[in-house]
This record gives structure tokens, sequence and C-alpha cells, in this order.
């Protein structure tokens, strides 16, 4: 399994922005990725590749611990130029590539042999570079237990919600809120569908983006939705959204607290000396070993060791 930093908040760049790259360098989130798609019109394409290559070699780095960047997908003409540019020419900053759109695992596994050729060829360690895929379209959904286990360069799942909200026909021009006139959660599957995948194969599961920026309550609903469910993160799209994805995805203090509590209490119970028990009290609530697992769950996804 592949070693994976936090993605409790990944905030998106346009890549033909000179100004919103500098400004992301700064930006107190736990990665960055560099746009080549959707926030790239098509005649900027190549400029917008000159302009992430010379942004990833100029030397100034990102606060952020993640440094990813988005190239097309592979039903557009730009893919291949997207990898052949930017990670041959940049590939040693890079940390992993999104690719948007899937919707088989053979786009996966394209993807993993053309960088695989380019980091050879270019003198990077093959395979060092990691993959993200994102799931925005019913084909994708229904292929994507398939794309979670299609390459060990995978390191997370995302969702995609405006593409996958046009593929159904979902009555919303709201991206990544919920549609009126549904009485339920609306993306409950999809979200679920996505997370069941990548916990079956080790890999991190990011809620996609909100895009009304000035709305901080529909923010935190959509972030605390998928929060709850227990995924890693989610895609911010203003630093006005940081401070709060940061804070839905960060297990509280006390609840850590009580994590490593009910961990200490346990590991002394369950000894020789504790008298071998195997269900304890704790804070009037019955812990066994599935809690215990959960306290350990929850302390990883806090940054704290077991």
């Amino acid at each position: 399994m592949r070693s994976v930093k936090p993605r409790r908040t990944v905030l998106a760049v346009p890549g033909s922005s000179d100004r919103f790259i500098a400004k992301s360098r700064t930006q107190p989130v736990d990665a960055v990725f560099l746009d080549l798609e959707d926030a790239v019109a098509p005649a900027a394409k190549a400029e917008a590749r000159r302009r992430v290559v010379q942004a990833l070699t100029a030397g100034e780095g990102w606060r952020a611990g993640l440094v990813t960047v988005r190239v097309n997908d592979w039903t557009t003409p730009w893919t291949y130029l997207d990898l052949v540019e930017v990670v041959g020419q940049a590939g040693a900053a890079i940390d992993a590539v999104v690719l948007p759109k899937v919707s088989s695992p053979d786009q996966i596994k394209a993807l993993d042999l053309l960088l695989s050729q380019i980091e050879a060829n270019h003198g990077l360690p093959v395979g060092r570079i990691g993959l993200e895929a994102q799931i925005e379209s019913a084909a994708g959904l229904l292929a994507v237990r398939r794309i979670a286990a299609s390459s060990p360069r995978l390191e997370s799942l995302v969702f995609g919600p405006g593409d996958y909200m046009a593929s159904l026909g979902m009555a919303s021009l709201n991206v990544g809120a919920l549609p009126d006139g549904y009485p339920g959660d609306a993306f409950h599957h999809v979200l679920m569908e996505i997370l069941l995948a990548a916990r079956a194969h080790g890999l991190q599961a990011i809620d996609g983006p909100f895009v009304g920026i000035r709305d901080r309550a529909g923010f935190l609903a959509s972030a605390g939705r998928s929060a709850a469910l227990g995924y890693d993160g989610k895609w911010v799209l203003h630093p006005d959204q940081v401070a709060a994805g940061q804070a839905v995805f960060t297990p509280p203090a006390a609840v850590l607290e009580r994590a490593r509590r009910i961990l200490a209490a346990y590991a002394e119970a369950t000894s020789r000396a504790g008298g071998a028990v195997g269900a304890i009290v704790v804070d009037d609530e019955m812990v066994d070993e599935a809690g215990v697992k959960l306290a350990a769950a929850l302390l990883a996804k806090g940054g704290q060791s077991v």
C-alpha cells in the first residue's frame, strides 16, 4: 500500500493564471492541484502547460504538503501532451496526477503505462508519482470498484459532482449542492459507492467542490455530509473555504482525547495484568475490539499515532 499524506483540503488552482498559482503557494491547505482541465479554456491549454511547468520548476515551493496536476481526460486531444510536457519537464516536483472523468480501469492503466515511460526517459523513479481518479459519470460510478483496483499508483478516488449531476440529469445548476425537490440525500449513493471502493483498496476518498464560494453554510453542510460518512477531505475553490474545510475534516480535540483513553484503557484491560478482559466500559459506553478499531481510525485521521 502506498504511503499517502492528508488531503483534508485540496485547493483547485487554474493552471493558466500566474496570479492564482502565486497565491496558492502560501495557502494553509493540505494539497493543491494545478488544473489543466476545466479551469483552462481550450485555446489556452498549451500556454497553461508552460505556466505550470514554470511554476513547478521555479524553486519557490508550496506550503501545502502535496502538489498535484490535473490533466485533461482521455476523450480530449490534450492528455498525452499534458503528461509528456508537464511530467517530462517538471515530474520531480509533482506528487500525483489527477485524471478526470474516469469511466473505466483501462484509462487508469493507460495513464500508468505512459507515466512509467516518461519517468524512465527522464531519470525519475518509476512509480513514484501517484494517481488520483475522479469519478464524474454514471459509467464511472458503475466501474468504480474496478477502477479502484486498476493501478498500484492510485492514492485516492475523487467525487466530481458537476459532471456527475449532468450525467444523471439532476435538476440543479448549483454544483455540489443537493438538488431541490428530492426528499433525501441525492448524493448519498454515489458518495458511499466511492467510499466503499476506496476503502476496499486502501485509498483515500475525497469529496468534490462546492461552487458557492460565499455560501459558508452550504459548504459546511456539503463537507459535513461527506466527513460524517468517513471521507478524508474535500476540494476547495477559494481561500474562504479553507479554514472551514480543515476544521470539518479534522476530528475535534475532545474526540481524539477520548480515542486515546479508549485505546489505553483497552490495552490495560486486555493484558494479563489487567485480567485479559475482552470488553470494558469507557464513559458509560461498552467498548470491545470494534470500538478500539474505530478509535484507532479516528486517531489516524487526526494525524496522530496509535
